[in-house]
């Protein structure tokens, strides 16, 4: 029997810590103004999304405090610069909504993962609102209760 192939994992980063504080709503998929050493460095996932955030400014969304690391091979020449505010690429209609969204419903916009899609790179970003700590706690029982309810399912099986 043969066994099945794996599918490659496209995933370059992902932001754990947003889906944990904030409750995501709409999201989007943007594109990203890099450097050729930035894709580089990102083919060996040397990334942090933790403390990145977005604004948008005069019309065009940012991605800011994204740490892309070089690697030892960058060529000399080049200005490394990690934590470069770096351009995002949606369309218009996708930034009045991203607009519409932080102005009128007090929605804040966060990087979501980063990953490939065939040989661009591609940043999700989602609309979210903030959790309470009472609201962190529920998605962490929910969370725990899922886990046990596996456990149960399995041992039931075996």
């Amino acid at each position: 029997m043969a066994k099945k192939k794996k599918a490659p994992d496209n995933t370059i980063a992902q932001n754990r810590k947003a889906r944990h504080d904030y409750s995501i709503g709409e999201t989007f998929e943007a594109g990203l103004a890099l450097l050729g050493w930035e894709v580089k460095s990102m083919r060996e996932s040397k990334v942090t999304l933790a403390e990145a955030y977005i604004q948008l400014h005069q019309g065009e969304a940012w991605l800011y405090g994204c740490h892309i690391s070089a690697l030892n091979t960058t060529s000399t020449h080049n200005i490394i610069e990690p934590t470069r505010n770096r351009k995002l690429l949606l369309n218009a209609s996708e930034l009045t909504k991203l607009h519409d969204a932080q102005q009128k419903g007090g929605y804040t916009i966060v990087p979501l993962s980063l990953y490939w899609i065939r040989n661009l790179v591609k940043l999700k970003i989602g609309t979210a609102k903030g959790k309470k700590l009472h609201d962190k706690r529920a998605a962490d029982k929910a969370k725990e209760w899922e886990r046990d309810k596996g456990r149960i399912m399995k041992e039931s099986r075996d």
